[in-house]
């Protein structure tokens, strides 16, 4: 049942979407056209949802299944301060890996006990706007409280009336996913500070979050700095929105074979101490850096204070880059 639950998470998330799509045009052309008619009619006037809060379901994110999904690898959420109800906040999630398996478990879910281990925060995970504009896919998505990661959907969220509301940006995005690969410790940070813009601006709190274990789910096969395909995979990510890797795991027969099922390999997400953030409506470079540098070094913090209980040596170090 694990590794049933791990499938059906890989055909939802990189065919169901695109398989939707081809039916829907195959029956534009059969004596079944309505039914495409019909579904179109309704995404063209629920267009702007997603961006406008989604529509999460409890009941989805409750779903039995995802205690199987959770299982597999395992995956666990640990919490090491409260998340006051009456703030906002951006969690910042750390590394991308190849699939944010960790960040989808904890914050699409509830298989782990978000909500009852921070009590009255909404979690919103931000993903590809791209993924929902595919049929079927964005109301599955928009169910488990997922929202595209750009300014309008994100400022939607953190300029609501009701407080409580947390949207988990994977800062690293696309791009780091090609750095992903087990061994190393890496993070694309240095110039991400859209997000810590988007935090003063609405007077939202960071939270800096590590997933031990993340980058140990698969095999990628790597492409030196400088070399043609790496170039390829850099504008592809560029032109599209993420990165074409070239990865593996199991099998879906033998742990020994290779396929597309991820490592059965822990997982621990550690949310770390929040940082106030005053509300600025047009924050300066100057506070943008200052308050970029204090999640820096808080994540870097969180890092070290866990890294031995989680596999990791002593002299293990987390690149900044």
């Amino acid at each position: 049942m694990q590794l049933f639950s791990i499938v059906q998470w890989i055909f939802t998330f990189l065919i169901m979407g695109l398989l939707f799509l081809v039916l829907l045009a195959y029956l534009f052309f059969t004596s079944l056209w309505p039914v495409t008619a019909l579904y179109v009619s309704w995404i063209a006037l629920d267009w702007d949802t997603p961006e406008a809060g989604g529509r999460r379901s409890l009941w989805v994110r409750s779903w039995s299944v995802w205690n199987y999904f959770r299982d597999y690898f395992p995956i666990q959420l640990v919490k090491t301060h409260n998340l006051p109800p009456g703030r906002n906040y951006i969690i910042g999630s750390h590394p991308h890996g190849i699939l944010c398996i960790g960040a989808f478990c904890n914050f699409v879910t509830e298989s782990t006990g978000f909500s009852q281990k921070f009590p009255g925060i909404r979690p919103y995970l931000a993903t590809l706007a791209g993924n929902f504009r595919l049929p079927v896919l964005r109301e599955y998505m928009m169910s488990g409280g997922l929202c595209p990661v750009n300014k309008r959907a994100i400022s939607y969220v953190l300029s609501q009336r009701s407080r409580g509301n947390a949207v988990i940006i994977v800062v690293g995005g696309a791009a780091e996913s090609l750095s992903c690969h087990p061994g190393v410790i890496s993070v694309l940070l240095s110039r991400r500070r859209g997000f810590i813009r988007l935090a003063l601006e609405h007077g939202a709190d960071l939270v800096p979050s590590f997933s031990f274990g993340e980058n140990d789910l698969y095999q990628q096969v790597q492409f030196s700095e400088g070399s043609f395909l790496r170039s390829v995979q850099c504008k592809f990510q560029k032109l599209f929105g993420f990165a074409p890797c070239f990865f593996y795991g199991r099998g879906l027969t033998s742990s020994q074979s290779k396929g597309f099922i991820p490592y059965s390999r822990p997982i621990t997400t550690i949310l770390g101490e929040p940082i106030t953030v005053p509300r600025i409506q047009d924050p300066s470079p100057k506070t943008v850096d200052q308050y970029h540098q204090i999640y820096t070094h808080a994540l870097l913090k969180l890092f070290h204070e866990h890294k031995t209980k989680y596999g990791l040596g002593e002299n293990a170090e987390l690149r900044i880059l």
